[in-house]
C-alpha cells in the first residue's frame, strides 16, 4: 500500500537554494566548457593514434615460437588461449581450471521508490507531495531499511548471510609461445556457468528455505567461469609477452577481441568508438552548460514565485533563454577547439561557410526585382 508525505519549502529557503545554484550552476559552465575542449583534443589525439597505429601494424602468422624479428614491433594476431592453473574459491568449495572464476551475489530485499509531485502556493511557498511504494526485487547489496518513510516496512531488510562478490584470474595464461599481460588477462571474456552442485548441475548456491518462493533475506550466489577461446589482439611484442603500443602523441594502444577478428575490423570498431565517445561526451558537456545556466538564473524565476503564473511563465522563457544560449556557448567552444586542435579543417569550414554568406549576399541582391520606375502621366 502506497505511503504518502507532504512537506512544505518556505518562499525564503527557496531563494536560498537558488543563491546557493547559482555558485553550483557556475560550477557546471566551466566543467561543461573544459569537458568540451577536452574532449574535441582527446578524439583528435586518439584519431591519429590509431591512424598511426594502423599504418605500423604487422601480421604475426605464428605464435607457436618467439620470432625475435617481431621484437618490439605493433602485431596482430590471432589463436587460442590456455592456461593451466587451477582457480579455487575456498569460502564455498568451488574451482575450475579457467581464465577467471566470478562470484555475482544477489539479496531479496524490500526496495523503496519515490514519486514526488511539487505545487507553488501563493506567497512563494512549495508544497511536495511523495508518494512512497515498496516491493521486493533481487539486488546486488543489502538495502537498509532502518531509514524507510513508511514505518510499516521500517526494519523489515535483513539478509541471512552477508557474502561479498569475488573474481580471480589465472596467473599464467598462454598465447601459443607467447605469455598475456594482466589487462589483456582481464579482457577475455565469454562466461559460462561454473556449476557447484553435483546432483543438480546448477551453479547456484541458495540460502534460504524455497528458492521457488524466496523470502526477505534469502541469498542467492551464481558462479561463472571464463575457458579458453581464441582471440585476437593488437599489441606490441615485448620478449615473451605484449604491451600497448605509444603514439608519437603519448597515447597508448592495444586491443583484445574475442574470435577470429581481422585487424582492418578491430581498427574500424575503435573508430567507431572513438566517435561514439565524442558525441556522448559533447552532448554531456552541452547539457552541463545548458543546465547550469538554467541553474544561474533560476533566481528570476524563484523570485516571482510569489504569483506561481507569472513565475511559469518567467521559468518557461528563462529555460528557452539559457537553452539557446547554453547550446551557442557549446558551439563558440567546440569550433574554438576545432581551430585549436583541427586548423586546417577547421579554417576550410570558415571559408566554405563565408563564401555561402558572400555568394547568397551578392547574388541576393541581383536577384531581386528593381521597382518598377514612376511613370509621369501626360498633360492635357
Amino acid at each position: 500500500m502506497a505511503y504518502t508525505e507532504t512537506t512544505r519549502t518556505s518562499y525564503g529557503k527557496r531563494l536560498g537554494n537558488s543563491l546557493g545554484g547559482i555558485v553550483g550552476g557556475l560550477i557546471m559552465i566551466v566543467g561543461g566548457t573544459i569537458l568540451l575542449w577536452w574532449n574535441e583534443g582527446r578524439a583528435v589525439k586518439t584519431t591519429k593514434m590509431l591512424k598511426e597505429a594502423q599504418g605500423q601494424v604487422v601480421e604475426m602468422p605464428d605464435i607457436s615460437r618467439i620470432d625475435p624479428a617481431f621484437e618490439g614491433k605493433l602485431v596482430h594476431a590471432t589463436g587460442m588461449v590456455a592456461t593451466s592453473d587451477s582457480l579455487f574459491d575456498s569460502e564455498f568449495k568451488v574451482g575450475a581450471r579457467a581464465i577467471s572464476i566470478r562470484r555475482d551475489v544477489e539479496y531479496y530485499q524490500w526496495v523503496e521508490h519515490a514519486e514526488s509531485e511539487s505545487k507553488d502556493k501563493i506567497g512563494g511557498a512549495e508544497e511536495t507531495t511523495t508518494t512512497y511504494t515498496y516491493d521486493l526485487q533481487w539486488v546486488s547489496s543489502p538495502i537498509p531499511s532502518q531509514n524507510f518513510h513508511d514505518p510499516d516496512y521500517r526494519n523489515e531488510n535483513k539478509v541471512l548471510r552477508q557474502v561479498e562478490p569475488y573474481t580471480k584470474y589465472a596467473q599464467q595464461v598462454q598465447f601459443g609461445a607467447y605469455k598475456l599481460n594482466t589487462d589483456q588477462i582481464h579482457s577475455i571474456s565469454g562466461s559460462t556457468p561454473l556449476q557447484v552442485n553435483d546432483s543438480t548441475g546448477t551453479n547456484v548456491i541458495y540460502i534460504g528455505k524455497d528458492p521457488a518462493r524466496p523470502d526477505v533475506g534469502d541469498v542467492r550466489i551464481t558462479f561463472t567461469k571464463v575457458l579458453p577461446a581464441q582471440i585476437s589482439i593488437v599489441a606490441a611484442v615485448s620478449g615473451d609477452s605484449f604491451t600497448s603500443y605509444q603514439a608519437k602523441n603519448g597515447k597508448s594502444f592495444s586491443a583484445l577481441r574475442m574470435g577470429n577478428i581481422p585487424q582492418e575490423q578491430i581498427f574500424e570498431g575503435e573508430h567507431s568508438a572513438n566517435k561514439m565517445m565524442l558525441w556522448i561526451l559533447r552532448i554531456l558537456g552541452f547539457i552541463l552548460v545548458m543546465a547550469g545556466l538554467r541553474s544561474v538564473f533560476s533566481i528570476l524565476e524563484t523570485l516571482l514565485k510569489v504569483i506561481p503564473f507569472l513565475s511559469r511563465i518567467v521559468g518557461w522563457g528563462v529555460g528557452l533563454v539559457c537553452n539557446v544560449i547554453g547550446f551557442a556557448w557549446g558551439l563558440i567552444v567546440v569550433a574554438l577547439a576545432w581551430i585549436a586542435y583541427r586548423p586546417v579543417l577547421a579554417i576550410a569550414l570558415l571559408v566554405i561557410a563565408a563564401a555561402v554568406i558572400w555568394y547568397f549576399a551578392t547574388h541576393g541582391k541581383k536577384g531581386t526585382p528593381e521597382p518598377p520606375a514612376a511613370t509621369q502621366e501626360p498633360q492635357a
